[in-house]
């Protein structure tokens, strides 16, 4: 019993003591210094060999200005405990009186410790660093690596070179870390990518050559030229990826590959990132290089997939013979099988929205869901067998489907998708009420890509529901919706014509975006730019800006290869449309057109 009632005591101080502590800090925090200095007197008064307290003493002593008594008890603390790190309060409590000398004097001492005891460094340049001394921090970390070489302080001595502003040095120290620290590389490129993102994010028009992104390429560079480590190479193309430039990233890659055959997933990787960004032509090149260079069947099909994809997306109407027949000959090799899955999807996909035979494409689905296939992969071949039922108007039919996978995979990103194209399906079907319960449900979804696309249609039922009760004007841009779904782009540019002379004023800017699209698609880029035009000039507060800014820019500067009337597109983008999905991208193209350079 007497050992329980002294561990429930101690427990009690213990509890008491961190209440203490805690309240004297909150009133440190909040300048409040007379309440704080009378708590940690107590505190200190019960554990005198607490060092923490001591020095948070000292600082309560120095707000107040009382500096002699912060003198009085660091001097009786280093001659009681002989910490190194007091001579550094000490001399900064001299300087905080403009005793430079003494100071000087206290932390060439805490220097000189190190060179006595080179683990000393930890405390000292810890201390030195919480009163921003940084020079003295980084001469205490010199020093024991002076008395000790093996000791390595490159990642704490980059840090502070980098609050220094010595950009140049944190970057030679950061890579000398990595290089030496290899287990550590991951944590060098998270602080590298914190600082590529604060460039830009503080400011995006900066013209220095002595950006931090400039730098960091020609260290990397530097290295890669000075010595034969692929360690190298493979850093610099990780640069370029986070560049997305790709393109460049590949040569760095395919420099790996041929002395370390096993790198090559690292080059297939590529390829998925340059696909998923849509770089199509560095895509097919990666691609290519992919199919030369591999026996394995799943990687062969795979690129191919991809290859094709990028085919279809470009074809015109007299490519499409050749793209069947590579289809038909890519499954007579490989089969139909669970393992050529994604090749008949996209048989299938060409069958219903290119050629328009919805029944091939049916077909060719009814078969390969005769394969053994796992739930995931019996999802994908119903959600492709919905998205043709509903291209052939069958809605109910598609609906049912939908809510298929939407019950098998409920908590699924597959789910989720099936659950934003039943509430479409309702949408295209005219049945606004239904599909925006669903648009309401799936707007918090945690898929961003999901949650926006519901939340812009949700948006368009309710604004247009509330200026025009009948829906006369939604249900006109709904079946011009639905054509352009069935891609009919004549028919969809009519019924988005039309909706132009409707009185329905929440409709129109929709409209003209929709139009601007189409055009675009169809490279008709004048219209597209007079469609955009028109939302930047009068919806100025309209959700659609950000879009119609971002589309204009793109076309000027990659169609019509007009980079001066694109710069400013993109730079409103960046300094009016901070939340745009599209800053991203409006920042990276910016930054070419004004000149960086990444290469």
């Amino acid at each position: 019993m007497k050992k329980i009632i002294t561990i429930i005591a101690l427990l009690l101080t213990f509890a008491a003591f961190a209440q203490n502590e805690q309240l004297a800090q909150n009133y440190f925090e909040k300048g409040e210094f007379e309440k704080a200095l009378v708590i940690y007197q107590d505190l200190e008064k019960k554990q005198p060999h607490n060092i923490f307290y001591a020095q948070k003493l000292a600082a309560c002593y120095q707000q107040l200005q009382q500096y002699a008594n912060a003198e009085k008890l660091l001097k009786e603390k280093l001659q009681r405990m002989g910490q190194p790190m007091l001579y550094v309060e000490l001399g900064y409590n001299y300087q905080l009186q403009k005793d430079m000398p003494n100071a000087e004097k206290n932390y060439k001492a805490a220097l000189d410790a190190i060179a006595d005891n080179p683990s000393n460094v930890y405390n000292v340049a810890s201390t030195f660093e919480q009163k921003v001394l940084l020079e003295q921090a980084i001469k205490a970390y010199a020093k024991a690596v002076e008395v000790n070489p093996n000791l390595n302080f490159d990642y704490q001595v980059a840090l502070l070179q980098g609050q220094l502003g010595n950009v140049e040095l944190m970057i030679q120290k950061l890579l000398s870390y990595a290089y030496h620290n290899q287990q550590n590389l991951i944590v060098v490129q998270n602080q590298l990518v914190r600082f590529m993102s604060e460039e830009g994010e503080e400011n995006p028009t900066a013209e220095s050559d002595k950006s931090f992104n400039t730098l960091l390429r020609k260290a990397l560079l530097l290295n890669v030229q000075k010595t034969q480590d692929i360690f190298w190479n493979q850093f610099l193309s990780w640069y370029f990826v986070q560049q997305r430039d790709y393109g460049k990233a590949f040569v760095q890659e395919k420099a790996i590959f041929k002395r370390d055959p096993d790198t090559f997933y690292n080059i297939v990787n590529l390829a998925k990132l340059a696909v998923e960004e849509n770089e199509d032509a560095t895509a097919r090149e990666i691609l290519n290089f992919i199919l030369q260079n591999t026996t394995d069947p799943e990687l062969q099909m795979q690129s191919h997939y991809y290859l094709l994809s990028m085919d279809i997306k470009a074809a015109q109407e007299k490519d499409h013979p050749a793209i069947r027949q590579l289809i038909d000959a890519l499954l007579s090799q490989y089969g139909v099988s669970p393992y050529s899955l994604d090749l008949q999807l996209l048989k299938a996909d060409f069958e219903a929205f290119h050629l328009k035979d919805t029944g091939a494409a049916i077909a060719t689905l009814n078969k390969t869901l005769e394969l053994q296939l796992n739930k995931y992969q019996q999802a994908q071949v119903k959600m492709k067998l919905a998205d043709v039922l509903l291209l052939d108007e069958k809605f109910n039919q598609a609906i049912i489907y939908y809510a298929q996978i939407e019950e098998d995979l409920k908590n699924d990103a597959v789910g989720h998708d099936a659950s934003l194209k039943m509430a479409k399906s309702s949408y295209y079907k005219g049945d606004f009420e239904w599909a925006q319960k669903q648009f309401k449900v799936l707007k918090s979804s945690v898929s961003q890509l999901i949650a926006n696309d519901a939340l812009e249609m949700f948006l368009l039922i309710t604004d247009n529901t509330v200026e025009d009760s009948t829906q006369t004007a939604l249900k006109k841009f709904a079946r011009a919706d639905f054509k352009l779904y069935q891609n009919k782009k004549a028919d969809a540019l009519a019924g988005f014509k039309e909706l132009l002379s409707d009185p329905t004023k929440s409709i129109q800017d929709i409209t003209l975006l929709r139009m601007g699209e189409l055009y675009q698609s169809m490279g008709q880029y004048p219209q597209a730019l007079e469609s955009y035009q028109k939302i930047i000039d009068n919806y100025k507060e309209g959700i659609y800006v950000d879009e119609a800014l971002f589309f204009s820019a793109e076309i000027y500067n990659k169609k019509l290869s007009d980079p001066e009337k694109a710069k400013p597109l993109y730079e409103k983008v960046l300094f009016e449309h901070e939340d745009s999905i599209y800053f991203i991208e409006a920042r990276k193209q910016f930054r070419q057109l004004r000149g960086d350079t990444n290469s």
